[in-house]
């Protein structure tokens, strides 16, 4: 079983492989200068000095994450007809352990 998973790993790798070189190869290719490359906009060169990111709000994001996906989980495992209560009580402890690190560990 494991055998045969690796053998169609290395199959789908090299397939994508091989394609990937003969779509490189029959590309046209294009000689583009520098000043087509350059960004700009309305015809004027620009430059992006201190180009940073705000991510106040990542901690709602990763919390609506963990919650969600808890929720989701648990509501298809309580759907299904097998549902393990070790496995499921065991997920349950570390969405709520990862809850309360992000709780007192996303401290500002």
């Amino acid at each position: 079983m494991i055998i045969e998973a690796l053998i169609a790993l290395v199959l789908i790798f090299t397939a994508t492989l091989v394609i990937y070189r003969l779509g490189k190869r029959s590309a046209p290719k294009t000689t583009i200068g520098e000043n087509e490359q350059a960004a700009y906009a309305c015809g004027e060169k620009v430059s992006f000095p201190n180009f940073t990111i705000n991510v106040s709000l990542y901690k709602y994001i990763v919390y609506f994450v963990v919650f969600d996906t808890s929720v989701l989980v648990l509501a298809f495992a309580a759907l299904s007809g097998f549902v393990n209560s070790i496995v499921l009580i065991l997920y349950v402890g570390v969405i709520l352990a990862a809850g309360l690190v992000l709780f007192d560990g996303g401290k500002d």
